[in-house]
């Protein structure tokens, strides 16, 4: 029977740690990767002080990963965040970690390419900004997590990475090897951001050119592992970032996601036809903020209109993938790094419902 990545994160549960928990319970462990009877990952300690205290730890989880059957190659590299919030090597002899220099110019390619050990790539799209795109992005990764899937999720809004703040998660991503970047995991996604590697203070002004560049990296230069879907959530409109990404990566395809009223869906029009034109397969569409329950009587109101992108795919013989409600607590949960998917409740299920749809349709 093959190796799982369950079999691993099983056996490395058994590892105490001093200060309470385990590698996985206290969340350490990075890029995991089981190819055919190796296994590689990363141990995370939370910072270099109590990284210097492992080495024991990572000699324990080499050995115990070692006696699983089937397992002929063990490599567990330990590393930890610098107090600048930048990656440095533990004293395991790991190399430093990659100059990055994130914005370069797009390195040459002779055609669209895939990302190893990534299944399907669905891009996340809008033809406007303000219809909930990215917070539709987060929790439908995360309600496909819940179902059993490997996820990943990659902020492709290059000027406006929401992201690390909709996730929890603010870490700068490390390296094993001076050449690969470790993402972070979040909720049982796998996420990647720019809005990692930059000041979140400041503006990204980048030409069309760095911002390809950026994009090619972290599809390319980032250890995704296994999945069986990455996400993209693409910034709004219809420019340099999804031009490269549809002409440079193998998409399964794209979802588009507007708001009901008519001046949104005029920009959705725009991405279908950008979509169209690129030849990227339109999956679906998802009409966001459809309806408004008020929380102290219950009445339905449509505060941006009712049905537009149902009548919408209709007209254009694509899928319609669901609605979703404007919903206050949405909001909240996305604020806190908490997306409302995590939970139980009306929410959650409906995204849940969402998520069902793609993997039923063989999307996710």
């Amino acid at each position: 029977m093959a190796l799982t990545g369950e079999q691993i994160m099983a056996a490395l549960r058994t590892i105490g740690l001093p200060d309470g928990g385990d590698l996985v319970s206290r969340d350490m462990i990075r890029a995991l990767q089981v190819q055919g009877d190796a296994v590689r990952f990363v141990i995370e300690a939370p910072d270099a002080a109590t990284a210097s205290r492992m080495e024991p730890v990572r000699q324990a989880a080499e050995t115990i990963v070692g006696r699983i059957d089937g397992v002929s190659s063990v490599s567990v590299v330990l590393t930890a965040p610098t107090a600048s919030g930048g990656p440095t090597p533990a004293p395991s002899g790991s190399k430093p970690p990659p100059d990055l220099k994130i914005g370069r110019h797009p390195t040459p390619q002779a055609g669209p390419e895939g990302v190893p050990g990534v299944d399907r790539i669905i891009a996340i799209g809008s033809g406007k900004g303000g219809v909930g795109k990215s917070t539709v992005s987060s929790n439908l990764a995360v309600a496909l997590a819940r179902q059993g899937r490997k996820v990943g999720l990659l902020d492709a809004d290059i000027y406006g990475p929401s992201q690390p703040r909709m996730m929890g998660v603010n870490k700068r991503p490390s390296s094993p090897d001076g050449k690969t970047i470790i993402p972070l995991q979040a909720h049982g996604v796998t996420v990647m951001s720019i809005g990692f590697m930059v000041d979140p203070a400041k503006a990204v002004v980048w030409r069309g050119p760095m911002l390809m560049g950026a994009l090619q990296q972290m599809l390319t230069q980032v250890e995704w592992g296994e999945l069986d879907v990455l996400l993209v959530d693409l910034p709004p409109g219809t420019g340099d970032v999804q031009l490269t990404l549809c002409q440079k990566t193998q998409l399964t395809g794209a979802i588009v996601v507007s708001t009901p009223q008519d001046v949104a869906l005029i920009d959705a029009r725009k991405a279908l036809d950008m979509f169209n034109t690129l030849k990227t397969p339109v999956l679906g569409l998802v009409e966001n903020m459809s309806t408004y329950i008020c929380p102290n009587c219950g009445h339905e109101a449509h505060l941006f209109g009712h049905g537009g992108v149902a009548a919408e795919a209709e007209a254009i013989d694509v899928p319609f993938l669901g609605a979703l409600p404007v919903d206050l607590d949405t909001r909240l949960a996305g604020d806190a790094g908490t997306p409302i998917a995590t939970g139980d409740g009306p929410m959650a299920e409906a995204y849940a419902t969402l998520a069902k749809r793609l993997i039923d349709g063989g999307m996710g």
